[in-house]
């Protein structure tokens, strides 16, 4: 890998939120404090159902002093709509920008420096007629970029950023325990909290209401979490998503993405310790799964 490498990520979609209500619509909905985004300031974040599952997840991000949401392209759509219904009378504008603007990835041991930042969670700078900034969640996955559209990947390279391989970012991404969206959420059915949004910088516990908040706070003050997206280790044929896991004959959770030797699981926090003391492994139709804990992961277990 390069110190510094670049990847257009083709799978990531720009909305842009404006209009004088924008913020405050957006505070209403998400489970990060909007007001926190500025020029130098990028966040990680998520809209949840009312009864609190997840839906979307997306970076924030303000360009020429409006709000960009950089989110799953493929369901780009879905999500304007979802936020039209809650637009009522609101003065905001849900706008399709991909046309113009593309979303890179930055990964490598020198991506501070060659963007010129510190490795400040979220930390933003003007880049190339847009905005780069230090991945919110965790550092050592890299930093993002959004930017014109035109000649996006020669001027990059001239920035001083090597092309890289799409590969090798997915394998950083697994190996670190990243969730990619509805890739390893299952819509209307997760949890933020069993997919490390807390660690990961997802969630403000101290702003005001938003929707799903309710079992949100309920689920992280009770200590509610039982199962946990973790990155596994495989010996054998991948596994496709959703194929059950298993410790002997107990069946302890299930596949979510993967690439060639590394995947990410939901495994039950309980099966986790009793393998991570003995050893054991898990197992997936035949395939061996070895789970590695984060990190900067949280695992909680009951006494």
């Amino acid at each position: 890998m390069s110190a510094s490498s670049h990847i257009i990520l083709h799978d990531r979609g720009l909305l842009k939120v404006s209009g004088d209500d924008a913020l405050n619509f957006l505070q209403g909905l998400v489970t990060n404090d909007v007001s926190k985004v500025n020029s130098e300031c990028a966040l990680y974040s998520a809209m949840l159902s009312p009864q609190g599952k997840y839906l979307y997840d997306f970076f924030i991000a303000q360009l020429n002093g409006e709000l960009i949401l950089d989110c799953e392209a493929s369901r780009l759509e879905d999500f304007k709509r979802k936020l039209n219904m809650y637009k009522l009378r609101s003065k905001v504008q849900l706008t399709d920008i991909n046309r113009d603007f593309i979303v890179s990835a930055f990964f490598g041991e020198s991506v501070a420096e060659t963007l010129q930042l510190n490795k400040t969670k979220g930390l933003v700078k003007p880049f190339l007629g847009g905005v780069a900034f230090i991945d919110p969640r965790i550092t050592s996955i890299g930093g993002r970029a959004i930017i014109p559209r035109d000649n996006a990947r020669d001027k990059i390279t001239k920035a001083g950023f090597s092309a890289g391989d799409p590969e090798e970012y997915e394998s950083l991404r697994l190996c670190l325990g990243l969730p990619d969206g509805s890739r390893d959420m299952l819509i209307d059915k997760a949890i933020l909290l069993e997919n490390g949004f807390q660690e990961l910088n997802g969630i403000d516990w101290e702003k005001g209401c938003y929707m799903g908040q309710e079992l949100t706070a309920r689920t992280h003050y009770r200590g509610l979490i039982k199962k946990r997206l973790m990155p596994v280790q495989i010996e054998g044929p991948l596994p496709a998503p959703g194929t059950a896991i298993m410790l002997g004959e107990k069946n302890v959770g299930e596949m979510r993405s993967g690439n060639a030797d590394w995947g990410l699981a939901l495994i039950r926090l309980e099966q986790y310790k009793i393998v991570s003391e003995s050893g054991e492994d898990f197992n997936a139709e035949g395939t061996t799964l070895r789970p590695v804990k984060p990190g900067w992961a949280e695992f909680k277990f009951k006494p």
